[in-house]
């Protein structure tokens, strides 16, 4: 049991295949016996694929708007970036993903424009009907980043979207201004793209921990050497890049990262500016596999990892924990996010497949502290937890099991009798995925819209999906308003059918 979860990150890392690439498993009559799928794995594979029919049917009733893009190359981190246009209909945005590739094309960092439909304006009949194969017209790559190794993680700079930081397989954080990087062609022997930043300060490989500050240009990271390290990136982002989130188009003018020599900073062998830590925190046991900061704090943080613990961090006070719960799980930690409307919660998520709810006020002074919630409804590995923009109690969660699952906890104790088998505080579910989940987003700028991708080398032979969708509002609105507007539509759909001539068979 011990070995299980060393697993996962293997698993996050291992080169995958393109989605046209075909298995070749059944060898001719007579050659020697070669890999095949046990019967135990065609049973799952065909319980995923009947749940999935089964959702499909249901597109068109549970949800405003779904659109659904094919990936050739499995993408293991999604973001939104910055609005750039608003119209009656929908909303251009962009879109920041990976293409996570095998060796035979690089790794690219992909920057796409997305068209996000406005709610109540997509048909039941626009929503429900979409190739599982092919690329939606919603979603365009408009450029492209060749990357310097895997791109495991993505984060945008909250002061300006347009500037992001990525975590590959090695001790540094990458920073790009995706709008001043040219734009290259995914082909074997492509040269790499330069970073604009690389903030060096960890021992060994900082692979998935990796955090953006809400209040300052500051970048947190966690790695294989069990340090969380803290960067402060504010003298090389020049002033215009601040509290500004406009689109910049490439080639208007150099970066909006100044590329600044000296204070102790070194030049990398590329040209790109090398930046060493403000701080680095020690408490950690085993890997760090993710940290987040406090909505409103820059000084104050915390992380988690492959020892179980959630440790609580402030630079203020020193380098060492502040508050360290040990045993936050019972097995590894894969993720935490940090409530932006209440800095007193913190969710993490884990290897034993459950969520936990932490109350800060609620740690004991000597590190121990117990879940103030735990929320079981998974049934594989959590990857992703993330709490809502748009209502402080709600919060979603994606795992290997397939499902991405939207919560609030202010129905924990509101189960009714009509969904007795239903996990406390679960109240949607997204099943459009037929693989493990690996990241979403939320975004800003469309409530209640989500963009969520998987790897389905597992499952449909290589590749993956990207699916950005946006749940009907008569599922998360008030139930007064709801059912007012029902009766509402129930009146109006009577007096049509009155004012309709009976037809005479």
């Amino acid at each position: 049991m011990e070995d299980q979860p060393q697993l996962l990150p293997k698993k996050r890392g291992r080169k995958p295949k393109p989605k046209d690439e075909k298995k070749d498993d059944l060898k001719p009559l007579g050659a020697s016996p070669g890999p095949r799928r046990s019967s135990w794995a065609h049973s799952q594979q065909h319980a995923v694929d009947e749940k999935y029919s089964q959702w499909k049917t249901l597109v068109p009733v549970l949800y405003d708007w779904l659109a659904n893009h094919n990936l050739v190359w499995p993408s293991l981190s999604c973001r939104w970036g910055p609005q750039l246009e608003q119209g009656t209909h929908r909303n251009r945005q962009r879109l920041y993903l990976s293409e996570q590739a095998n060796g035979s094309v690089p790794n690219t960092l992909v920057i796409a424009n997305c068209d996000v439909v406005k709610s109540r304006v997509a048909s039941s009949e626009q929503i429900g009907q979409f190739n599982e194969s092919a690329r939606s017209a919603f979603v365009r790559k408009y450029k492209t980043i060749i990357h310097p190794g895997e791109v495991n993680r993505i984060r945008e700079l909250p002061q300006n979207p347009n500037i992001v930081a990525t975590h590959t397989d090695s001790p540094d954080v990458f920073i790009w201004d995706v709008e001043s990087q040219p734009s290259k062609n995914a082909v074997f022997g492509a040269t790499v793209s330069q970073p604009d930043l690389i903030l060096t300060g960890h021992q060994e490989n900082a692979e998935f921990a990796l955090a953006m500050c809400p209040t300052e240009p500051f970048v947190l990271s966690g790695g294989k050497d069990k340090l969380v390290v803290l960067w402060g990136i504010q003298d090389h982002v020049a002033s215009s890049a601040m509290n500004q989130a406009t689109e910049k188009s490439a080639g208007s003018g150099g970066s909006l990262i100044k590329n600044t020599i000296g204070n102790g900073n070194d030049e990398a062998a590329n040209g790109s500016s090398k930046i060493g830590p403000r701080g680095t925190y020690s408490g950690h046991k085993d890997t760090v596999e993710d940290v987040a900061f406090c909505p409103f704090s820059s000084q104050e943080f915390c992380s988690v990892g492959d020892d179980s613990c959630l440790i609580l961090w402030d630079a203020r006070v020193g380098s060492s924990p502040v508050h360290k719960v040990e045993k936050a799980h019972d097995a590894d930690l894969h993720c935490v996010d940090w409530n932006p409307h209440d800095s007193n919660l913190i969710l993490t998520g884990s290897a034993d497949n459950s969520i936990h709810m932490f109350d800060r006020r609620k740690l004991a002074s000597d590190g121990a502290g117990l879940p103030v919630h735990k929320f079981e409804g998974h049934k594989a590995a959590v990857l992703c937890v993330q709490w809502s923009p748009d209502k402080s109690s709600v919060f979603g969660s994606s795992a290997e099991d397939g499902l991405l699952n939207i919560w609030d906890y202010d129905k924990v104790n509101k189960v009714k009798d009509g969904s007795p088998n239903a996990p406390p505080g679960l109240f949607f579910q997204h099943a459009g995925h037929r693989d493990k989940v690996i990241d979403f987003h939320w975004n800003m700028y469309d409530p209640w819209t989500v963009v969520s991708v998987s790897d389905d080398c597992d499952s449909i032979g290589g590749g993956g999906t990207l699916q950005i969708w946006r749940m009907s509002d008569l599922i998360y609105r008030p139930e007064e308003e709801v059912l007012a507007e029902l009766e509402k539509f129930k009146s109006h759909v009577l007096e049509c059918s009155k004012s309709q001539p009976v037809a005479e068979g």
